[in-house]
């Protein structure tokens, strides 16, 4: 296999050392504590990554064994995340929405021999499930508040375990540069578990091969230099969030700004107005949506500066996506843009983004072109765990609607049988852990990967996404529908969180809807819809005539046999921690059908 470098070095941990001498003084993490930012280093970041590897190697955990952390995005996920990689030792990333059962499943299967845990909430899930994990030997907590009674030879607190390496490294810190120079190409760096939409999760081995290969990858899809601004809000379980928190700060010198916590993402999004920002298809809906409720409540003429500017401007996004001459922009339009869109991208906090990605899910288009009007180039990508992340983005200045983009170079795509996506390069995985046969089925003994997303390759080479292999609809006509883009287009609308098209064997087309509580509940109030909890906001005859309209308004877009004839609302507030969502916030098809199979029957007994 052809050797991948960068800077000349062939694992992320070499990598690290090598910028942390380049860039020592350099702010690298950002925490927000008590409302004040807190300030990591480059140099700090590399001592407590190192004393945290040194106290594992002293905890007698080898080369080659699990290390994992359940907590939210923060420092200690990366110093952890880090001091075991540059110890040759794997890490591993646990939702911190996951239940006790699914904890236990990943520390068995993993054979996890240290579990660093934010809080006494994550404790004592872990404690409940630790008897069944006999490779755990310790856990690390960071937190102390509830804890400080805390007597259990097998937890201590995160910093004391830092300080004991910290007190190693006065006399054994050539130990960690050591283990840095050991470590090889084809080592495992980390591992990702899938979300289990399909069974139990499993977990994708990430190679240091796979990682440095996205970080030269990551000057091709980002324009970003050092000193540029991140926001690490997405699960840093999930392979996107590991690379943009992880790997392409290392590659291009991002400052990872982490949140006080999820409840203030919005607020520090403003503080903090990144340079670079990646985030599924719905956090960019909600952006619209704030902006759109944001202006109803407005006063008349700013309404009406908004409407006219996105009105005059219409005509120059439609030129830009179809690839003609841009319309000239007159002092009016200047006028209008500054004063309708700067407030809009302050209010956001995206006046300074350069990179806007989305990927995860299909985009409605509506959304790019939205973003174009305020002056955000909102670019397409794909990529899966498999592909260790990027796996194509759109280019800069080439937007093309429906399509995500050109292929990493280095790497090939084709269409196989049931027009299924495959890639092969330097990016596919090194497998599934402890999993041969899975293995085995998804990546093919030449190398190639079976992504299970059916799509087509246009003749420039862009690749276009259009559903999972296995969620493909035929109706009882005989029909092939592909539900996610209608899902898409439905989850535009700002009273729509996300929704399940159904139709396998059936005459027609229906659909189960989740409603946005926020905006639906603001909308009740207006309109002065009474109800006393959210299943019966949810049964209440306007807010249906609500959700039936933004489908009506969808539907004419859809070809016939696509058309949503019936739909139900789901009565439940759902979160991640019911078994209809994954950690990623996508519904189970599957278990959505089973659920609320009788609500789906009532729709099809007319």
């Amino acid at each position: 296999m052809a050797e991948i470098r960068f800077m000349g070095h062939d694992t992320p941990a070499r990598a690290f050392r090598a910028r942390v001498h380049e860039w020592s003084d350099r702010p690298a993490l950002r925490h927000k504590l008590r409302g004040l930012w807190q300030t990591l280093s480059w140099s700090d970041y590399y001592a407590r990554a190192r004393a945290f590897g040194l106290a594992l190697r002293e905890l007698g955990v080898q080369r080659g064994e699990v290390i994992a952390v359940l907590a939210e995005n923060r420092p200690e996920w990366l110093i952890a995340d880090m001091g075991a990689q540059c110890m040759g030792i794997v890490g591993n990333g646990v939702y911190p929405t996951a239940s006790a059962e699914q904890i236990r499943h990943i520390l068995r299967d993993s054979g996890c021999r240290v579990l660093v845990v934010e809080n006494q909430e994550q404790l004592e899930k872990t404690l409940s499930v630790r008897e069944d994990c006999p490779a755990l030997a310790r856990i690390l907590v960071i937190e102390r508040e509830g804890l400080r009674k805390l007597d259990d030879p097998q937890v201590e607190f995160f910093d004391r375990f830092v300080q004991r390496g910290d007190d190693i490294a006065t006399t054994h810190a050539q130990d960690f540069e050591d283990e840095i120079d050991a470590g090889k190409a084809d080592d495992l760096a980390f591992l990702v578990y899938t979300s289990g939409t399909t069974g139990a999760p499993k977990g994708a081995m990430i190679s240091n091969r796979n990682a440095v290969f996205q970080m030269t990858k990551a000057p091709e899809y980002l324009d970003a230099r050092p000193g540029d601004k991140s926001l690490s809000f997405l699960p840093l379980c999930h392979i996107a969030e590991r690379m943009s928190s992880v790997f392409n700060p290392l590659a291009l010198g991002l400052i990872v700004h982490f949140p006080e916590n999820a409840g203030t993402v919005a607020n520090d999004m403003r503080e903090v107005a990144p340079h670079v920002v990646f985030a599924p298809p719905r956090f960019w809906e909600k952006m619209h949506s704030l902006v759109e409720l944001f202006v109803r409540d407005a006063v008349g003429p700013a309404r009406w500066v908004y409407r006219r500017a996105l009105e005059r401007g219409r005509a120059r996004v439609e030129a830009r996506l179809n690839g003609g001459p841009v319309p000239g922009v007159g002092p009016m339009d200047r006028l209008l843009n500054r004063l309708a869109f700067h407030n809009v991208l302050c209010f956001l906090g995206m006046q300074n983004c350069r990179s806007a990605l989305t990927g995860a899910a299909p985009v409605p288009p509506d959304l790019i072109r939205w973003f174009l009007s305020v002056g955000i180039e909102l670019r397409e990508a794909f990529g899966m765990t498999e592909t260790s992340g990027f796996g194509t983005a759109t280019p800069r200045g080439a937007i093309r609607l429906g399509w995500a983009g050109l292929p990493a170079r280095g790497t090939e795509l084709r269409i196989g049988a049931d027009n299924e996506i495959q890639i092969r390069g330097p990016n596919v995985f090194a497998g599934y852990w402890n999993n041969p046969e899975k293995t085995a089925e998804t990546v093919t003994p030449d190398g190639w990967l079976h992504t299970g997303d059916c799509g087509e390759i246009s003749p420039e080479g862009y690749l276009a996404i259009r559903d999972r292999i296995k969620d493909i609809i035929i109706t009882a006509g005989g029909k092939n529908i592909t539900p996610t883009q209608i899902e898409s287009q439905l989850k535009f609308s700002p009273y729509v969180t996300d929704a399940v098209v159904i139709g396998e064997g059936k005459r027609f087309v229906t659909a189960l809807v989740m409603i946005d509580l926020e905006h639906v509940a603001r909308y009740a109030q207006d309109q002065a819809i009474p109800y006393t909890d959210f299943a019966s906001l949810t049964r209440a005859p306007a807010i249906v005539a609500l959700i039936r309209a933004e489908i009506e308004a969808v539907n004419p877009r859809l070809a016939r046999v696509e058309q949503i004839k019936d739909f139900r609302i789901i009565d439940q507030l759902l979160t991640a921690e019911d078994e209809e969502l994954t950690p990623t916030m996508k519904l189970k098809r599957k278990v959505i059908a089973q659920k609320y199979a009788t609500l789906i029957d009532g729709m099809y007994s007319a």
